[in-house]
C-alpha cells in the first residue's frame, strides 16, 4: 500500500490514516487467516494505535473445536495467530505512520467474535492527542 497521498510529501494523517491502518490489518488477516472481519475500526490517541475488529467467523476448524466444547482452543489458536503475524502488524503500522511500535498487544474474544490489536508507538501521532495527569511530587 501506497502510505502517501498521490504527487505530496506528507504522511496520511487522521481519518485518511486511520482508515489505511483498518484497510491494512484487514487485509493481513485476509491474506493469511483466510478471511477478515466483517467490519473494523482504528483509534489512534497520542502514542496508542487500537484496530477493533468484529465478525471474523470462524473457520470450519474453529467452528468443529467450538461445537465440541473447545471455546479455549480456538481463542488459544488465534492468540497464536497474533503472535505469528506480530512482526508484519507491527511493520504495517511503522510504514503507515513512521513511528516505531515499542509494544504490541492482541486479543480475541469469541462471543462476541472482537478481535483487538493495540500498538504503542514511540511517540504521539500527528493530530491524536490526549491529556496525560501526572501527580505532583
Amino acid at each position: 500500500m501506497d502510505v502517501q497521498p498521490v504527487g505530496s510529501g506528507t504522511r496520511l494523517a487522521g481519518g485518511h490514516l486511520l482508515a489505511a491502518i483498518s484497510t491494512s490489518i484487514v487485509g493481513i488477516l485476509r491474506d493469511h487467516y483466510g478471511r477478515g472481519p466483517m467490519k473494523a475500526k482504528t483509534y489512534a490517541l497520542d502514542d496508542i494505535i487500537v484496530v477493533g475488529m468484529r465478525g471474523s467467523g470462524f473457520t470450519p476448524l474453529e467452528q468443529t473445536f467450538m461445537d465440541s466444547g473447545g471455546l479455549d482452543r480456538v481463542i488459544a489458536m488465534r492468540e497464536d495467530f497474533q503472535r505469528v503475524m506480530a512482526a508484519r502488524y507491527r511493520a504495517t503500522i511503522e510504514e503507515l505512520t513512521g513511528r516505531k511500535v515499542l509494544a504490541f498487544l492482541s486479543q480475541a474474544h469469541v462471543e462476541p467474535d472482537i478481535t483487538m490489536e493495540i500498538f504503542f508507538v514511540d511517540g504521539p501521532l500527528k493530530g491524536f492527542g490526549a491529556v496525560e495527569i501526572i501527580e505532583p511530587q
